[in-house]
Parts: C-alpha cells; structure tokens; sequence
C-alpha cells in the first residue's frame, strides 16, 4: 500500500473513531429523565477499610473501599478493591492488591451472613536478595456471620482455601463492615 493511500485509510478510521468517541460524550451528557437510573444509585451503598499498624521496623497500612447494591432488605451483592503494603526493616517489603465480589445475606435484621471471593496479586520482595522474591496470584473465598446494627456489621469470616501460601496468617479473622 503506498504512502498517500495509508494515510487517507487511516485518517478515515482515526476520523470514525472520534466521532464515534464525541457521539457517546454528548449521548452521556444529556440529562435523564428515567426514573430507573436515579433509582438505581438509591440502592447503592459505599464503604470499605482503612489499616494502619506501625512497630518496631514494621509497618503495614491498608486501603479497601467497597459498594454495595441493595437488591431488596435481604440480599446485597457488591465489589471491593484493596492494596496493602507491609515491611518489615531489614526482612522484606509486599505489595498486595487486588479486588473482591461480596454477597450479604441478611435473614432477620441483626444478623448478616457473607461470602466473599478475593483475588490478591502477592509481590514480596526479600531484601539483600532477588532471587527469593516472590510475586504470585492469592485466593480467598471467606464464609463470614456477623451481628448488624444500622450500617454496622461485627462478626468473623474463615478462608476455606487457607493453605500455607495464604497471605493470611489464620483462616479465621473478625471483622467490622460498615457502609454508608
């Protein structure tokens, strides 16, 4: 294909391209009047958690944030995202980040019931040597119950595929959820 020929092709194709772009822009921009849409965000809850542990040459801060969609007062299904650094001074430092599905069970109101599959990719580098770094994919799938109040949930959760690659020390953790 000669020179002049290409660029009229892509020129055309990079022309098509941004009006199919602008088109979709304009189509979002454009206020809604249906009724489903506005509905749809008053079923949505956010939340999430925050860590902060701090030591003797040890540090290890968290960020998860989380939503929620409320299917109705009994079921709720959402999805989260996390990243964890930790380091230990003159031992190793990881970076875990990841992303999570969660689905809520509540039965009666005080009490919710969980399952939630978490997918972690695991980076951990040794210091003083390359070789024995470790980067790997980690799976959780936790089973939790707990007592709600309000927009407050305290209970515990198990791993059921905790092994000895786990990046959690115990199957069994408690844990406090809130969404606003």
């Amino acid at each position: 294909m000669k020179k002049s020929a290409f660029m009229r092709v892509s020129k055309s194709i990079s022309l098509t391209i941004i009006l199919f772009v602008c088109n979709n822009l304009i189509a979002q921009q454009q206020p809604s009047t249906s009724k489903s849409r506005s509905d749809f965000w008053n079923h949505v809850q956010f939340g999430g958690g925050l860590g902060l542990g701090f030591g003797s040459g040890y540090t290890d801060i968290s960020i998860a944030p989380s939503a929620i969609y409320n299917f109705n007062e009994y079921v709720a299904l959402g999805l989260g995202a996390q990243y964890t650094y930790v380091k230990q001074r003159d031992y190793y430092a990881s970076h875990l980040y990841g992303g999570s599905i969660i689905a809520l069970f509540n039965p009666i109101n005080q009490i919710q019931l969980s399952v939630e599959l978490e997918e972690l990719r695991v980076n951990v580098n040794l210091d003083g040597s390359n070789s024995n770094s470790q980067d790997y994919w980690n799976t959780g799938l936790f089973l939790g119950a707990g007592y709600r109040s309000g927009n407050v949930t305290i209970g515990a959760r198990y791993n059921v595929l905790q092994d000895n690659k786990s990046v959690y020390s115990d199957a069994f953790m408690p844990f406090v959820r809130v969404y606003f």
